[in-house]
């Protein structure tokens, strides 16, 4: 949440209570409104079209394709809990789930030459300025 010049602490603790509800509000500059709105806005469609992709490389590889979404799914609600319970950086997850020559290194591997993250920076950036035009009219 961004806070009005107008806004007291009162009125900041209460909208902070009631956001709350639905998961971590945290107060921002007003200028990271449309930031926000490209990464957690967007960024819900993003992760849904990653875990999609994880079960069809699944699916691709011979599993049910229900059993697939389910694993996909999980594998997001982990990783999301160690990121954030955890704290650590996801640069430091990634790499400790990393062993000399094993699975993931070449998976990632596979990612990296497929441009996941400059493709995945390109859609945040994207939905950004897209916010900010909207924020305009």
């Amino acid at each position: 949440m961004a806070r009005g010049r107008h806004v007291g602490s009162s009125e900041t603790k209460l909208l902070q209570h009631l956001l709350e509800a639905c998961g971590r509000c945290e107060e921002v500059p007003e200028a990271y409104v449309d930031i926000h709105t490209g990464l957690s806005g967007s960024g819900v469609a993003f992760v849904c079209a990653f875990s999609e992709a994880l079960a069809e490389g699944a699916v691709k590889m011979g599993m049910p394709s229900s059993l697939a979404h389910r694993i996909a799914a999980q594998t997001l609600l982990g990783t999301a809990k160690m990121l954030l319970h955890e704290g650590q950086h996801p640069a430091q997850l990634r790499s400790d789930v990393c062993t000399p020559g094993g699975t993931t290194i070449y998976g990632l591997h596979a990612l990296e030459q497929g441009g996941l993250r400059a493709a995945t920076m390109s859609a945040v950036e994207a939905a950004t300025c897209r916010a900010k035009e909207l924020s305009r009219k």
